[in-house]
């Protein structure tokens, strides 16, 4: 999100999930789905491996 400017309610939009779903996957406050991440990413148009990449590697 943070790298293609997109605001939650874009997100929201091009996934359709909820606001609140993606603000709590962002946050770390939930743990997704598997059906949740793949939405993610067939939204985003990424692979959703790319979802679990880390800095902390």
């Amino acid at each position: 999100m943070s790298k293609r400017n997109l605001s939650v309610r874009q997100v929201s939009i091009l996934t359709g999930l909820s606001k609140s779903t993606i603000q709590k996957t962002m946050e770390e406050l939930s743990n997704p789905t598997v059906c949740t991440m793949e939405k993610l990413a067939a939204g985003l148009k990424i692979s959703i491996e790319s979802l679990y990449e880390s800095d902390y590697k």
